[in-house]
């Protein structure tokens, strides 16, 4: 348990216990699991029964054993943290619990314990292991992680191929792609990278990090103008490739270029949506075979509809050759060498920043 404890405390999180046992004996323990340091931390049910909420808030703050707690005291405490602006959650087993469970953010029972706890919770601890709490908390800040990535990419994706509409419309190009090929990019190029993202591993430093604020959006405001910057990149180098195709073979070429490197710009962007830090590493890079299995199934595919003629014709698209798929890679690896480089910049001068504290 105190390894568990200090993993939250690494994570930001703050463990108090909350005890009918005797001031003595839960001092004891509260040391024992490394809850205290000073004997100011400690606090009794009486004495918490005299303190005003605003005091009681206060003192709180630095809370780590609550001993010889009553149900109401319980319930106060709770209610103290919340006032703080803290997220609260409470774990307990007996009907004494279960109006501090029901007021938590997240009120965990015990499997164990009574039925009216267990109906007061949000959770239940089948096993009754606090590190399984632990895990639970890495679990769903992996779960949160790979959700943000998921509407990340999707939304970059998206919003590149609106651009390339815009932008070809103020260039005075013609329509830079039709309308089954957009349909081809959304169900194939964009849903098979996308879904790889749901299994992806955590990052080393999941439970090192502070927690996030409830209140935040999905893409945070450093995330938004990311999406917005790496869309406009993927759409410009998408326009590139169509001025370059038009100049050197007309319309179809143009398209069939244009089409291709946005799905190969998307696919090397898949490794910037990944992780907020580089993948570059070997073992990063293999650490979700459903990834690679999307980047090379999808780029596959992509071959496979432009060269062989039967589904060219159904997307009209022409053939390309070995020297239109280098300039089409060459294109599209922009976006994965842009996105990592800066993840680079960026986690080196994190690191700095960290060491500096």
């Amino acid at each position: 348990m105190r390894e568990t404890i200090a993993a939250f405390r690494g994570a930001g999180l703050r463990v108090i216990m909350l005890t009918g046992d005797q001031r003595l004996t839960a001092v004891s323990v509260g040391r024992a699991l490394g809850l205290l340091q000073n004997d100011e931390q400690a606090l009794e049910g009486r004495e918490i029964d005299l303190l005003d909420d605003e005091t009681l808030a206060h003192r709180m703050a630095a809370a780590g054993v609550a001993s010889r707690i009553s149900p109401e005291a319980k319930l106060r405490v709770v209610q103290a943290l919340q006032r703080r602006g803290e997220c609260v959650a409470m774990l307990g087993d007996g009907i004494n619990d279960a109006a501090a469970l029901r007021q938590a953010d997240i009120g965990v029972a015990m499997g164990r314990g009574s039925d009216l706890a267990k109906e007061a919770a949000d959770v239940i601890l089948l096993d009754d292991r606090f590190a399984t709490v632990g895990a639970a908390v890495e679990q769903g800040r992996v779960i949160f992680d790979n959700i943000r990535h998921f509407v990340y990419y999707l939304f970059s994706c998206n919003l590149a191929e609106v651009l390339v509409f815009f932008g070809a419309a103020l260039a005075r190009f013609g329509p830079p792609l039709l309308p089954l090929q957009i349909l081809w990019l959304n169900l194939v190029t964009d849903t098979f990278p996308a879904l790889a993202l749901a299994v992806e591993p955590g990052e080393p430093d999941v439970m090192r990090r502070p927690p996030r604020d409830p209140r935040a959006g999905m893409l945070p405001g450093g995330l938004t103008i990311l999406t917005l910057a790496d869309a406009a990149l993927i759409a410009l180098l998408a326009l590139s490739a169509y001025s370059l195709g038009l100049s050197a073979g007309g319309p179809a070429l143009a398209t069939t270029m244009a089409f291709n490197t946005l799905a190969v710009a998307q696919l090397f962007h898949l490794g910037n949506a990944r992780s907020r830090d580089s993948v570059l590493g070997w073992q990063r890079v293999v650490a979700n075979p459903a990834a690679l299995a999307a980047v090379f199934g999808v780029l596959a595919l992509q071959i496979l509809v432009t060269e062989w003629a039967p589904l060219a014709g159904v997307l009209n698209l022409v053939p390309l050759g070995v020297s239109g798929w280098a300039l089409v890679l060459a294109l599209g690896g922009v976006t994965g060498l842009a996105g990592q480089l800066r993840r680079l910049v960026v986690g080196r001068r994190r690191e700095g920043l960290a060491a500096a504290r």
